[in-house]
């Protein structure tokens, strides 16, 4: 008999999908999937490929505010949306929603087993505080285990006193197939898509919000420091958008030589093109979950250079094959990895071949058998 699984998660993003279609296509799971918003509009403009979606689902009703920096969501009717699928095994992702609260203590009232899947890591700037900590202590101890995306959060929760035979690995994941071959067709057609969307010849490519705690300004002080010839043949692209913007294209107009272009924020369909024809991606952030477009971009075929904050760092990067770890705020050290991976190109296509292999490992279906390795897990212990 299938597991009765809901998972309880923020938003319907476009990376969450394919990895829930594959839960919802394994035949030890009843999926039901909650979100307590369609969307973020203070954080992500996202479509929401509802058309994509191949597992049952409902979203809650919410009320959402910045305030004091901090995004607070509000729902309502999460017992009763519990109390309807009537779950064996709850996954929760995040402790930092009042509806997560509410579906841990639903969850002990009636004996169900719960699952905090946490992608946090020591470099997380949104932890430290006194009541947040306690809180998080607090939360944690009453659940029955934990799910992981890699080697970073684990190494979190260890630091919690969480032992290892409570943790799932169920690998972080985008849908590889699309990248894959959406950059194939983007560089047959590599003229057309470069003149239609402004791009150089030659490029480093930044894709996330542009905000100070990405290190989007490590990155163009970086770019300049690269020597003329380098920013001569090499351009730099931003794709995003945020509040360091005007600060970034203020310090890019006294760049020279140099070529650097903000193409804005872009749909997931268009992302592939700017990969594609991308001679590596960069992400020097300061703090990062994990950093899906590091997946994106290996699916493409495009090496990485990635601060060691970000929590794909220590499992899509874990040698020089797949492209360089820098540390956070090392500016001179950035634009040292900048400099050698542009000025050999056997490298940049040993490491495009490798990274392309590699990421197979970190597949939609991958990550979600360790989702389901996790709730049939807890459903077979709960039926001996």
């Amino acid at each position: 008999m299938s597991c009765r699984t809901v998972v309880i998660t923020e938003i319907i993003s476009p990376y969450r999908i394919p990895v829930f279609n594959a839960l919802a296509r394994d035949p030890e799971i009843d999926l039901h999937v909650i979100f307590l918003a369609e969307t973020d509009p203070t954080q992500r403009q996202w479509l929401v490929h509802k058309e994509d979606i191949q597992f049952s689902f409902e979203v809650l009703p919410s009320w959402r505010r910045r305030i004091h920096g901090r995004n607070v969501l509000l729902n309502w009717g999460v017992d009763a949306a519990l109390e309807a699928a009537s779950p064996e095994t709850i996954i929760c992702g995040g402790y930092n929603y009042f509806a997560s609260w509410s579906a841990l203590h639903w969850a002990r009232r009636r004996g169900v087993r719960f699952l905090l899947w946490i992608e946090s890591t020591a470099h997380d700037f949104r932890s430290g505080s006194v009541v947040t900590e306690s809180l998080k202590k607090q939360f944690m101890g009453q659940c029955d285990g934990f799910i992981v995306p890699g080697k970073s959060s684990r190494e979190y929760l260890r630091a919690y006193s969480i032992d290892d035979d409570q943790i799932v690995l169920a690998r972080n994941a985008v849908d590889n197939d699309f990248f894959a071959s959406a950059a194939d067709k983007a560089r047959q057609n590599a003229e057309m898509n470069r003149e239609l969307h402004s791009l150089p010849d030659q490029y480093l490519l930044f894709v996330g919000r542009l905000v100070p705690d990405k290190g989007v300004i490590d990155l163009i002080e970086a770019y300049e420091m690269l020597s003329v010839e380098l920013r001569t043949q090499v351009g730099l692209v931003f794709v995003g958008a945020g509040i360091t913007e005007a600060e970034l294209r203020k310090r890019a107009s006294s760049i020279t030589p140099g070529s650097i272009h903000f193409a804005g924020f872009r749909q997931r369909d268009e992302l592939a093109i700017f990969y594609a024809l991308a001679q590596a991606l960069v992400l020097p952030t300061y703090t990062d979950r994990w950093g899906l477009v590091v997946n994106e971009a290996m699916a493409c075929g495009v090496p990485v250079i990635c601060s060691s904050a970000a929590g794909c760092a220590a499992d899509l990067i874990p040698d020089c094959r797949n492209g360089y770890v820098i540390e956070p705020r090392d500016v001179r050290g950035l634009a040292s990895a900048l400099t050698n991976l542009l000025q050999d190109s056997p490298l940049r296509a040993e490491m495009g071949e490798s990274v392309r292999n590699y990421i197979k490992r970190y597949s939609p279906e991958i990550c979600a058998a360790g989702m389901a390795k996790a709730s049939v897990g807890s459903h077979a212990t709960q039926d001996a």
